[in-house]
């Protein structure tokens, strides 16, 4: 449980006291676990305001309640991703622009399209609104440990991430992917396509970040979860 409370502080601002241990190796595997608890926050809280407001207003305040609960910490790793990725820069040059704390143009725009998808995906979502909003947030969570997994870290002086990564993840760090996985499949084939959609873009930026930087860092790691909890909202909803 102690490793539970870490992942949860760590994800998120939420007020658990101090930890009482930083075992990121053991972390890693409740990231779907904390997924869940914030999505079930998230779930209640789309309730609670979907009473006094309309669908796309209470899209809007849903996505704000993520943003603050979670500290901005994954849409601060996407604008520093985006910023250092944009273009052909070599790789040290990437790093060194990721780890500059100011943001450039391509980061905001990468931000205001990221929030700007989410938003019109939960607004969207017409069928089994609840249990989305309950595992999408643990979806995207758990995509980190595939990062963590199957990408060398790529600052040799240290960084936010470093201490995650070292001996390879054991299988055992993916079990707790089945609590979403399980759930997902009380929305029938719209669960199915959710799954769908989870493994070929965690695939494709995967091979993106391979081809492209040859590594991972902790804001590339935020920019994936970002992305994922984003691209999951959207095409949970199309229209099929």
């Amino acid at each position: 449980m102690k490793h539970l409370v870490s992942a949860i502080q760590f994800l998120s601002i939420l007020p658990l006291g101090k930890s009482a241990c930083f075992e990121p190796k053991e972390m890693i595997k409740w990231f779907p676990v904390a997924g869940l608890i914030l999505g079930a926050m998230l779930s209640v809280f789309d309730l609670a305001v979907s009473i006094c407001w309309t669908e796309p207003a209470a899209a809007v305040l849903d996505v704000i309640f993520l943003v603050i609960v979670t500290g901005a910490l994954h849409i601060d790793g996407l604008g520093d991703t985006a910023d250092g990725l944009y273009g052909s820069r070599p790789v040290e040059k990437a790093l060194a622009i990721m780890k500059d704390s100011r943001i450039g143009a391509m980061g905001v725009a990468a931000i205001i399209c990221g929030l700007a998808v989410k938003w019109a995906g939960i607004m969207s979502i017409d069928r089994y609104r609840s249990l989305f909003l309950l595992i999408i947030p643990a979806y995207s969570r758990a995509g980190m440990i595939f990062g963590f997994r199957f990408l060398k870290y790529g600052r040799s002086e240290g960084g936010t991430g470093h201490a995650f990564f070292g001996e390879p993840l054991k299988n055992s760090a993916f079990y707790m992917l089945i609590i979403p996985v399980s759930l997902s499949l009380f929305a029938g084939w719209r669960g199915i396509w959710l799954n769908l959609i989870f493994v070929l873009f965690v695939v494709m930026i995967l091979i993106f970040y391979k081809r492209r930087m040859g590594c991972i860092t902790g804001d590339m790691l935020g920019a994936m979860c970002e992305a994922t909890e984003s691209v999951l909202f959207l095409m949970i909803s199309v229209q099929l």
